[in-house]
């Protein structure tokens, strides 16, 4: 069971949480890109400052995702080989 678990980690719950924060690091780019690219027109500039703001929760969720996991499974004493960390 504990190999599965591993493995089951390893192999789609880690990429699946790295997917995911380079999907909130896109969305943050791209309000970014909204901010700096749209400096005359007030509405446009808040899109831009709200879609930053969802990136940076997203990347936080990620994050805290990633570390809630590995905490559970180093706490249930699963070995856990080296991971891609986002």
């Amino acid at each position: 069971m504990e190999q599965f678990v591993a493995k089951l980690n390893a192999n789609i719950i880690n990429p699946l949480i790295v997917l995911l924060f380079a999907v909130a690091a896109l969305y943050f780019a791209w309000g970014l890109f909204q901010f700096v690219a749209n400096g005359s027109s007030d509405e446009a500039r808040e899109k831009g400052k709200r879609h930053m703001l969802y990136g940076i929760i997203g990347i936080f969720i990620m994050v805290s995702a990633f570390a809630l996991i590995r905490l559970v499974l180093n706490t249930a004493g699963v070995d856990l080989p080296d991971a891609v960390q986002p």
